[in-house]
């Protein structure tokens, strides 16, 4: 399990395609924003890392835009074609 610590969070990385995910270019685009999220998913196009978060089914903050089940569908309706992409599980924190 390959995993990253980011102000005392700590997240396992669970797909890494292509292998998008650059620690530094993370953390330097992380913001307070996501504390809340279970997932965090980065896409890359253009050489610009874009950064979204998603709730687990069961979080009662969950509404469909944010929904982890629905990130196949955010990946390939709103990110650039075959982008390289990665996505965060929120371990602890």
């Amino acid at each position: 399990m390959k995993t990253v610590e980011v102000e005392n969070r700590e997240y396992e990385i669970i797909k890494d395609y292509k292998n998008a995910f650059d620690k530094e270019d993370f953390i330097s685009h992380y913001t307070d924003y996501f504390y809340d999220y279970d997932y965090v998913v980065g896409d890359i196009a253009y050489g610009k890392l874009r950064l979204k978060g998603f709730y687990d089914e069961k979080n009662k903050k969950v509404k469909p835009l944010n929904n982890y089940k629905m990130v196949d569908e955010y990946i390939k309706e709103d990110c650039a074609s075959d982008c390289k992409y990665f996505i965060l599980k929120k371990i602890k924190g």
